[in-house]
């Protein structure tokens, strides 16, 4: 089997557009769709075709890959997809969803005979253009030889969690590696509101940790859009990592857990989303930590 596949690229958000344009440049052709198409529109110019249905996209495709907003979504796109889905298809599941919509998903593609695989990427906007995504992957064996080249052009690195795509080993990985995120960033945010509010100078801070355990690259990259004001265009939104935030709440309640930093996040980050910072890379979840409006 040839290596070049035609790959319908069902989502084309942040993610999926950055995913659709490196499926394209590794030679695949691509066939893309969007709720809202000026969104799609713009990979026409790396040879994409841009599809008004998500039916129309999933026509001859060898595999079907769904960057979508969450599981309910999902399943609605892909049952508008189903009259021109072939039994056979490979479907590459890589929407962040709760643990319990994994194997929902994975019933609807038995039920139309396609070979399912829970397979969420681990990365933002940066990583997703530059083609080095982490794939966390789950599901069979047979097949993998078709999945693997759209794998091998959105990622730098595949790590496979199981066999079996229905019990959400992938996801419910992806699900502990968001939760390490979303504390990390509203870490972020409250220690330099706390610097602000305490008229301390946020390098004071970042020289006293310089090369220790407490620093890290990921608090000095998240400080440094919010404190150069770079927040658009987002790495991530404030509206995504909210909704993964209730993702790894509910996963925690759903297996005896509390998650407390958890859920405060997901409260911060949607009280950013309330004030205007919805479409911002999620460390705006700074500005939730000022009752009075926006800090300057």
């Amino acid at each position: 089997m040839t290596d070049q596949l035609t790959v319908s690229v069902l989502g084309t958000g942040i993610m999926g557009a950055a995913m659709a344009r490196n499926l394209a440049r590794a030679g695949h052709t691509v066939r893309a769709w969007n709720r809202t198409r000026a969104k799609a529109e713009p990979l026409a110019a790396e040879g994409a075709h841009i599809a008004g249905t998500p039916a129309e996209a999933v026509e001859s495709a060898d595999v079907v890959l769904t960057m979508l907003y969450d599981g309910p979504a999902t399943l609605e796109t892909m049952r508008r997809a189903a009259p021109a889905l072939r039994p056979g298809t490979v479907w590459a599941q890589s929407t962040t969803v709760g643990i319990e919509d994994v194997p929902e998903l994975a019933g609807f593609a038995r039920e139309h005979g396609l070979l399912f695989y829970d397979a969420p990427v681990l990365g933002t906007r940066q990583p997703a253009e530059a083609g080095l995504l982490t794939v966390l992957a789950a599901g069979p064996v047979d097949g993998r030889d078709r999945v693997t080249p759209v794998f091998d052009a959105v990622g730098a690195r595949t790590v496979w969690t199981g066999e079996d795509a229905a019990a959400a080993g992938a996801t419910r990985l992806k699900l502990v590696a968001n939760s390490w995120v979303v504390a990390a960033t509203a870490a972020v945010g409250e220690t330099l509101a706390l610097a602000k509010a305490l008229d301390v100078e946020p390098d004071g801070f970042f020289d006293l940790i310089a090369g220790g355990p407490l620093d890290m690259g990921y608090l000095r990259a998240k400080a440094g859009l919010i404190l150069e004001g770079r927040l658009s265009p987002a790495q991530f939104a404030v509206t995504t990592a909210a909704k993964d935030a209730r993702l790894i709440v509910r996963a925690g309640e759903q297996h005896g857990v509390r998650l407390d930093v958890a859920a405060a996040s997901a409260e911060r980050l949607e009280r950013a989303a309330a004030r205007g910072h919805g479409a911002e890379d999620m460390a705006a979840a700074y500005y939730a930590s000022f009752d009075n409006g926006p800090a300057a």
